[in-house]
């Protein structure tokens, strides 16, 4: 045998060492490692103004509102993410018509309004035309409503009464509104105050938004033109303590105005000048909550003091207080 030979046969076996990690794999690791903590650091950015006020409520003078105020923070849930028969995705919106004792929808894809149940059945589905985005809808008076449309930036008034089966949005009143347009994220709500005259319109983000506009009816009725548009904001914050808005609901018993935030998952309660009164948190195990509301895209009161939210893709929640709050018998 040749000595080449035998030093090979005599030669100890190893594990040949891991091969070092190459550039690109190290920058993979710096990468998801980054995306890692960006994920952690959003998380934290949305719950943060949410836990900001939450903690700060406690310091609310709630007694001065008792009686005067919806008064979230009683709230416990009664029907808890209830799938709605019939639908099955893109649900935005919720408005409660006092006259029919039904809640009213938008469906985005394909457009359509959908009249439920105040337990969360699907009472019909109409058709809706000459729209692409719609995301809010509001009752105003009788057979009147308001649907906003997110892709044009518009507000457009319709009827819809107990025999329509179709709805077309062509040649209708409409008010567009160039005002911080962002793509997808633009008009998300409006809720009609019938007491003063007024439409309230949230934008979801980029900035945050909450418009006031008046003189809207005597101008669609041709009987004068005296629009004006504001900004609505809290005397008493210098923030909402929300990072996204997505509904809204002007509660007129009280006078005040509920903001419904899907990333911050909560509802609040705001008086006419802005003073945050009370807290509705839609997280796991809070308000009776056995898990967090997903995608929460519409906010609604009823005459029973009864709150309702409905959660993408077709999800329906019913709060309701403790006893019948004190507006509620008037």
């Amino acid at each position: 045998m040749s000595r080449h030979a035998n030093a090979s046969c005599s030669a100890p076996a190893t594990s040949s060492p891991p091969p070092p990690a190459t550039p690109s794999r190290r920058a993979r690791r710096r990468l998801l490692w980054a995306f890692a903590l960006l994920a952690l650091g959003l998380g934290w950015y949305f719950k943060l103004p949410a836990l900001a006020y939450y903690a700060a409520r406690t310091h609310l003078a709630s007694a001065e509102w008792e009686g005067r105020s919806v008064g979230l923070s009683s709230y416990r849930v009664a029907i808890e993410g209830l799938p709605v028969d019939g639908l099955t995705r893109n649900t935005s919106g919720l408005t409660f018509n006092a006259d029919t004792g039904t809640l009213f929808t938008v469906i985005n894809r394909p457009p359509q309004v959908a009249e439920l149940s105040t337990d969360g059945r699907l009472l019909r589905l109409i058709p809706l035309e000459g729209v692409n985005d719609p995301e809010g809808i509001t009752h105003v008076q009788g057979d009147t409503y308001v649907i906003s449309d997110e892709d044009s930036h518009s507000l457009t008034w319709v009827r819809l009464g107990p025999g329509t089966q179709r709805l077309s949005l062509a040649g209708q009143p409409r008010l567009q509104l160039g005002i911080d347009v962002v793509r997808n994220a633009s008009f998300e709500g409006v809720s009609w105050d019938s007491a003063n005259g007024r439409l309230f319109v949230v934008k979801e983000k980029l900035p945050l938004r909450v418009l006031v506009m008046t003189g809207l009816q005597p101008a669609i009725g041709g009987s004068g033109f005296d629009v004006g548009i504001t900004e609505w904001k809290s005397s008493s914050a210098a923030t909402l303590f929300m990072s996204d808005l997505s509904s809204l609901t002007f509660h007129e018993p009280t006078g005040h105005l509920l903001l419904l935030s899907d990333e911050s998952a909560m509802v609040v309660e705001y008086a006419p000048d802005g003073t945050p009164v009370s807290l509705l948190p839609l997280w796991r195990g809070m308000n009776g909550l056995q898990r967090k509301v997903p995608q929460p895209e519409g906010l609604a009161v009823g005459n029973d003091g009864a709150v309702y939210v409905l959660s993408e893709p077709n999800l329906f929640y019913r709060f309701e207080p403790p006893r019948a709050p004190a507006w509620a018998l008037r």
